[in-house]
């Protein structure tokens, strides 16, 4: 494959429940509002695949086809957004909420009335030593929100980036493209969730299992796809 690659501290091959499963990562252009996804899956990803694969595909790109990434300077946060922001536990894999332009759009997402109520739970939830209610409540749309990063490549270093609409829409339009099951992943390297199938049927606790070491990087790699492969 000519533009499959291994990103640096990652691993190719994962064995999961006995099954040894390949993650070949694809290089890609930077993604933009420009771009239409199946065009960009069809271009990089079909060449390559082989019967049973399953191509893989980060909600961000998604988004960003989509105009959900808005540019910080076009987001004017709240008090409430300031106010709420400082509560949020920042880590070293993405600011997340915890900045008030990304909490400004968790609550036009989201709504006053929900993040309200996350932020409440959550509170409690400190209180016991428990941690991640605030997201149980308020949802996937608040936990896939990313804030800017040094590491994140241009434009989107000054860009909010929202959650994908209608991720199981999107996989089934790109699959029927190239002919291969598709989903749409919010992975990093603290864990993840699988927002779109190509098909209700597909295991997404499986393919969670597959990508938790992330290995499509979370830095400036350029690779915001790539293959499951079972190993022969």
């Amino acid at each position: 494959m000519d533009n499959y690659i291994v990103n640096d501290g990652k691993n190719e091959v994962i064995e999961v429940d006995g099954v040894k499963y390949s993650r070949l990562c694809l290089r890609t252009h930077v993604i933009t509002d420009k771009d239409d996804i199946v065009d960009v899956a069809t271009k990089y990803a079909k060449p390559h695949l082989q019967k049973d694969d399953v191509l893989f595909i980060t909600e961000k790109i998604v988004g960003c086809t989509q105009g959900r990434a808005i540019p910080l300077s076009e987001i004017h946060p709240r008090k409430l957004a300031t106010f709420l922001s400082r509560f949020v536990l920042k880590t070293p894999y993405g600011i997340g909420l915890a900045m008030p332009e990304t909490m400004e759009m968790a609550l036009q997402e989201c709504g006053v009335p929900r993040i309200l109520f996350a932020a409440g739970v959550s509170a409690v939830g400190k209180l016991l030593g428990k941690r991640g209610w605030f997201y149980m409540v308020a949802g996937e749309k608040a936990r896939t929100i990313d804030g800017p990063c040094d590491c994140t490549l241009p434009p989107y270093n000054e860009c909010v980036s929202l959650a994908p609409l209608n991720p199981d829409e999107v996989a089934k339009k790109v699959s029927d493209a190239i002919g291969a099951a598709v989903i749409i992943t919010d992975i990093n390297d603290l864990g993840g969730n699988i927002l779109g199938t190509s098909s209700p049927s597909m295991d997404r606790d499986l393919y969670v299992k597959i990508l938790k070491d992330n290995p499509l990087g979370q830095s400036s790699e350029q690779t915001p796809m790539g293959i499951i492969r079972k190993c022969n």
